[in-house]
């Protein structure tokens, strides 16, 4: 899974917004603006004139991974490509633009699953560049680079070929790192292109609440030693230093044990994981309950972590993969994780 989501951007380049000339809604729509540049018709009524005006706070120019895009109104026909960019999208009240989401990889937030369950699913995993074209779509976003892959015929220039606008998660821009404060510009940005900064402002101070009665709460705790378990039976991959998991973790009141790993992921030896006595195990959930019940027998039956903290004691906290990723969730997995490093703080 992982060796699709780092992947490099494969296509960079720049260019002004183009509309889908399949849709046409939208090829309406791109007349009327190019009507309005070139001055009102003689006798046109006030109705047609107030349709071809620009889209109040428009145009928008954003720079995203190296392509710069400007939008002249906000996208009416919108494709999620991972679970991540769907929930935000929804958070953001925008369920009316989603025409298709693919690829859910872990339970929606409950406030979001009514939403969410309404929005057409086009594929399980990724779909195929064909499969977003017929949901004729103006704005496509992606959450991991995979979305935009090329050599499955997804690249960026190919939807811009096709009359369509793509963005990618923030994290996947070649950062080496990305923070909470990501999280929140990753909300702004998406919140201008689609003409709600009230809401997307109204979201992050919500989202900053959150984080901010967590952090509060286990003020002066002793810091919790943490371990994160994504996945592995011979090494451990586990969460590094420049992972957003790292900041959640500090956040919550703990401490990643490998946080002086320097990288995203990466792997640890077992030996390495006894040695440093993580008193709490983080296992990262993307493929459902059962996968997560899996993983717990597997660290449980290991001998040689029977006297490890947190196995010992078994004492484990189930985070979504979203819940690690730019989006909506980082916030939420602080509160949840604060509740199971510190519970005597939440009595």
């Amino acid at each position: 899974m992982y060796g699709d989501i780092s992947r490099p951007v494969s296509s960079l380049f720049s260019r002004s917004r183009r509309r889908p000339l399949r849709a046409m809604g939208v090829a309406v729509a791109l007349s009327a603006t190019l009507l309005a540049g070139c001055g009102t018709p003689p006798g046109a009524g006030e109705e047609k004139s107030a349709a071809a005006a620009p889209a109040k706070g428009f145009p928008v120019t954003v720079d995203n991974c190296g392509t710069r895009t400007t939008y002249d109104a906000p996208p009416s026909r919108v494709v999620t490509i991972h679970q991540h960019p769907a929930e935000l999208m929804l958070a953001l009240g925008l369920k009316d633009r989603m025409v298709g989401t693919a690829y859910p990889d872990s339970a929606v937030l409950p406030e979001l699953r009514k939403d969410f369950e309404a929005v057409p699913e086009l594929a399980a995993k990724e779909p195929s560049f064909e499969t977003v074209l017929d949901a004729e779509p103006d704005f496509v976003y992606g959450g991991y680079a995979s979305a935009f892959a090329e050599n499955q015929g997804r690249s960026r220039e190919a939807f811009a070929d096709a009359g369509i606008d793509t963005y990618l998660n923030r994290e996947y821009c070649g950062k080496k790192q990305v923070s909470m404060e990501d999280t929140y510009d990753e909300i702004r940005t998406i919140g201008s292109v689609f003409g709600v900064p009230d809401r997307a402002d109204a979201l992050v101070a919500d989202l900053r609440g959150r984080v901010g009665a967590a952090v509060k709460a286990v003020k002066g705790a002793p810091e919790t030693p943490v371990f994160v378990y994504d996945s592995g039976d011979k090494a451990a991959f586990t969460a590094g230093g420049k992972s957003l998991g790292t900041e959640v973790i500090k956040l919550a009141g703990g401490r990643n044990v490998f946080a002086d790993l320097d990288d995203v992921f990466g792997d640890a030896s077992w030996e390495q994981v006894v040695a440093r006595k993580p008193e709490v195990i983080a296992i990262y959930d993307y493929a459902g309950a059962d996968n997560v019940e899996q993983k717990k027998k597997f660290l449980l039956s290991q001998p040689a972590l029977a006297d490890v903290p947190a196995v010992k004691n078994k004492r484990f906290v189930v985070l979504p993969l979203t819940a690690t990723l730019v989006g909506i969730r980082a916030p939420y997995a602080v509160e949840d994780l604060a509740h199971g490093l510190h519970p005597e703080r939440f009595r």
